[in-house]
Formats: structure tokens, sequence, C-alpha cells
């Protein structure tokens, strides 16, 4: 089995914000797989199917950013075995930048520090480059709304997250 976590905030006050970046790569991941976020279970916002004969689940942490660990060590715990994928956005990388890792630190990233925390570091990990703008508070930036032309390189970007992610299936 093989879980994708999209790390986000629930709400539609978050929706199209930049901290919002991994529940997108979830949901594009879930329209590209013809399934639908219909269950409610470990903390999380659910999507099964299957792929290239391997199981998927799709999840979108119900914690809240900051505490995606805990939903993250619930799966963990229940599918001991699974093979676990998180899509996040990454401040330090400029907007669009994609990069892929089996496994490493959490680096400022507090959804991934959470998961570090409950988890460790071995899951593989997809971060999508926000940027930042220096003249805003980070936490104001985040979860700032971004604007059409940042969207159209953020949407190009987890469309080809998604792309990599189903490869490296």
């Amino acid at each position: 089995m093989v879980i994708i976590v999209g790390l986000g905030n629930i709400g539609t006050q978050y929706e199209n914000t930049f901290h919002n970046v991994g529940f997108k790569v979830a949901e594009k991941l879930a329209q590209k797989l013809n399934i639908s976020f219909s269950k409610e279970k470990y903390k999380s916002l659910l999507a099964e199917g299957n792929y290239k004969g391997n199981k998927i689940l799709l999840c979108k942490p119900t914690t809240f950013m900051n505490n995606s660990g805990e939903a993250v060590a619930l799966l963990k715990k229940k599918f001991n075995d699974a093979r676990i994928i998180v899509a996040v956005d990454d401040i330090d990388l400029n907007q669009g930048v994609i990069r892929y890792r089996e496994r490493g630190s959490a680096g400022t990233h507090n959804g991934l520090r959470s998961i570090v925390s409950y988890i460790g570091e071995d899951f593989e990990r997809v971060r999508v480059g926000i940027g930042r703008d220096k003249s805003k508070d980070l936490a104001d930036y985040v979860l700032s709304k971004m604007d059409n032309e940042t969207m159209m390189i953020i949407d190009e970007a987890t469309n080809k997250v998604v792309d990599l992610i189903l490869e490296k299936i």
C-alpha cells in the first residue's frame, strides 16, 4: 500500500493559500485516479483506489498543518508496512520548483516537523516551492491567497508532482 499525504489546512478560508499546496496535490491525484475523498478516519479525509496493482490511500489531515504528525502516526500505526509519500509546500524553494527526497529532515516546515516528531524521518517527501515574500510575516504569507499568476505557476508544478508521484509508484 502507498499512502500519499497532502499537507494543508481544512476549511474554505484556506483554499488557494500557499500552505494548501499539499492538499492541491492530493486532490489532483484523486481526480487523476478517479476517486473521491469520501471517508473521514484517522484524523484525515481519505480517498482509496488502485494504481498499477498498488492500493493507494490519499490523505488530507484534518488536524491543521502544525499537527499533521498526529494523523500520519495513526495511519502508520494502522498500515505499518505502507510506503508514505508526503506532498508539501516549501518557502525555501522558488515558486514552482519541485524537490523529491526519499527521506530527510523537516527543514523549516512545521507540518513536516510534526510528522518527523511522530514517526521519524523515514518517509518520502515531495516539496513544491512557493517562494517567500520577505515583506510579509511568514505566517501571513503562507496563509495568504495566491494571485492568478502564482496560481498558474503552482498549478503547473502540482501537475508535475502528480506525474512524479505516479511514476514513483
